[in-house]
């Protein structure tokens, strides 16, 4: 995927309405350490363009990336691990939900989880969530150059079994470090892109 422009275009807050937009749409869910912007700097093929922190919970909006003027990256709030007060963690659970429930162009949805580790309860229950609103998500298991590919299929089994997820949900390993898994999800978007209606 070739990308020629980029803007992020629409920012939105816990107090915004979910625009109404004309393009498909992709988001990404995951943790505050997960790697969702660095993924989506990867996609977008820039480095810093998506804010990444060493802090987790960097991302307090949910973001909407115009790619191509083609569809949009959506990102979205990083649950879990952030350092905020629980009202506030509860804030952006309600805005990712408002989203998934509102968003008429939402085409796809990303859950992202980290390869090397068991998903958390708050990854199975995005997961039931995101599955419960209708979508069939796929799983980005990040950091994959932090382990070997030998240990992949074990890990994937763990990440499938712990979510409860079907034989048929595609996990896709990634590393924002190699570009490993992009052109996988490269693929997903432009299947998406040219199944829509000009």
């Amino acid at each position: 995927m070739v990308i020629r422009s980029i803007d992020l275009e629409i920012v939105v807050g816990p107090a915004s309405r979910i625009p109404a937009t004309q393009l498909p749409e992709f988001a990404f869910a995951g943790k505050s350490n997960v790697g969702k912007s660095s993924l989506i700097n990867a996609l977008m093929n820039r480095k810093s363009y998506a804010r990444t922190s060493a802090k987790p919970g960097k991302t307090q909006t949910i973001n909407f990336y115009n790619i191509n003027e083609a569809f949009y990256l959506v990102d979205l709030p990083g649950y879990g691990f952030a350092k905020v007060s629980r009202s506030e963690q509860e804030r952006w659970g309600k805005m990712i939900e408002k989203y998934l429930e509102k968003s008429r162009q939402l085409r796809q949805v990303f859950l992202l989880i980290d390869i090397r580790h068991q998903p958390g309860a708050n990854d199975v229950q995005m997961y039931q969530w995101i599955v419960s609103r209708g979508f069939s998500p796929v799983i980005i298991a990040t950091k994959a150059d932090k382990v070997s590919r030998g240990q992949y299929e074990k890990q994937k089994k763990l990440i499938r079994e712990t979510l409860g997820a079907g034989a048929d949900t595609l996990i896709i390993p990634f590393s924002a470090e190699t570009k490993l898994g992009r052109d996988e999800i490269y693929e997903l978007l432009t299947l998406e892109e040219a199944a829509q209606p000009v």
